[in-house]
């Protein structure tokens, strides 16, 4: 990375920092923000929504259209180009920040684990892939290690400052500690052993699995001791997306008796989900991979469960983990099942199907009356709409757009009838 910016890509940079800026201290932006801390608070009288293009920025915002030079200030024009875009296009329900962050480290999900997975695709950088197992017999696990902490620091000090130069009269520029507690157990198992090779697992080898699970486990757990002993916890009850679903805003967080020197797992948001478990039943989910969740779970002040796995059977051990809040729905769930269980106890995070934005030809009746028969189902619960995995909106990005004015339009037919 340079140590200085063209004064072109200042300039770029600066224009649209200030549009942000400008979004960002708006009163709109403002209630956004209070929308989600009522929502949270299961205080709220109707469903946010919250859209993600994911794969389809590449549609949205092509590399063509970034006027930087430099890499490091493309990434950033990247950014508040996708911040302006979801304000004049989107439109949903996610307030627009003018900050803008730089973590000293992660919590990784398959990296420094003593082994590199492997994937077999079609070559097509959109295309599929599948797992390439590395671990092909029970002896293989031995070469799994537990990891290590890996701070940059000075890195994204460096980071901040190129960014402050610029425009830190516009933008709060921050170094952070890590904010994403996210735990995908049987994610890291699939990639080293393949998902057709858990399923054999899980009917022929119960107890190696649970061998792994708690080596995994553990790994986490040292991870987070090493988070805490560094002190980079850092606060995500803000703009912070959780990988089950949502953003972080929330008067829940952090808990009495916070230090702001000295942040506590108590005092944030974290998550697991088991999605390669999809089609392992209730019994075996509670037994064999939820009791290692919860324990990673169980010190932390509000957490989210699921993805992209239906948990319409699943919510006996679901509704076990301490301090739940959200709960993922994904499109094949049964919205008035779960929303019946859940009532207005929990979130439910609701998963729409992304693909209607992927067809060759986009309906927003057929998708405003999906959502309205969907919210209807769910509405004796507590949902919130949650757009993601949508890798492609075959370069028509208005399509976004005119999913939420459909989804406005269903929620108005449900809430006010």
């Amino acid at each position: 990375m340079i140590d200085m910016m063209t004064q072109e890509d200042k300039h770029i940079l600066r224009d649209l920092a200030r549009r942000v800026d400008d979004i960002a201290r708006s009163e709109e932006q403002q209630e956004k923000r209070e929308l989600w801390k009522r929502h949270t608070a299961l205080m709220g009288d109707r469903p946010p929504i919250f859209v993600s293009p994911e794969g389809s920025w590449r549609e949205i915002l092509p590399d063509g259209a970034l006027k930087c030079s430099d890499e490091f200030a493309r990434g950033v024009e990247a950014e508040l180009r996708r911040r302006i875009f979801r304000f004049e296009s989107i439109q949903d329900d996610t307030p627009i920040e003018r900050v803008y962050e730089f973590p000293v480290s992660a919590i990784p999900i398959n990296e420094g684990w003593g082994m590199t997975p492997e994937r077999l695709s079609t070559g097509d950088e959109r295309g599929a892939w599948r797992h390439q197992p590395v671990v092909t017999k029970p002896s293989d696990w031995k070469k799994l290690k537990k990891p290590e902490l890996r701070v940059d620091e000075r890195g994204a000090q460096r980071r901040q400052a190129l960014l402050q130069d610029a425009v830190g009269d516009l933008l709060e520029v921050k170094v952070t500690g890590v904010k994403v507690f996210d735990f995908h157990l049987a994610h890291i198992y699939c990639d080293f052993r393949g998902l057709e090779g858990m399923l054999y697992d899980l009917a022929l080898e119960e107890e190696m699995v649970k061998e792994v699970f708690e080596f995994f486990t553990e790994g986490f757990e040292g991870l987070i001791h090493q988070i805490e002993a560094a002190n980079l916890i850092e606060l995500n009850n803000d703009y912070t997306y959780h990988y089950t679903g949502g953003l972080g805003y929330t008067q829940a967080l952090p808990k009495d008796g916070f230090d702001p020197a000295n942040v506590r797992t108590q005092d944030v948001w974290a998550a697991a989900e088991a999605q390669e478990f999809s089609c392992v039943s209730p019994e075996m989910h509670a037994e064999l991979i939820l009791p290692y969740e919860r324990r990673l779970l169980t010190p932390f002040g509000l957490n989210g469960y699921g993805c992209c796995d239906d948990l319409t059977e699943k919510l006996d051990g679901v509704l076990e983990i301490p301090n739940l809040r959200r709960v993922a729905a994904c499109p094949w769930a049964d919205l008035g099942k779960m929303a019946a269980r859940l009532k207005k106890q929990y979130i439910l995070t609701w998963k729409p199907q992304p693909a209607y934005l992927a067809e060759e030809h986009f309906d927003p009746d057929f998708v405003e009356q999906y959502l309205f028969d969907s919210l209807s189902a769910a509405k004796v619960g507590y949902p919130e709409i949650i757009l993601r995995d949508t890798h492609t909106c075959r370069a028509q990005p208005e399509r976004f757009g005119a999913f939420v004015r459909a989804a406005r339009r269903a929620i108005e037919r449900v809430y006010d009838a």
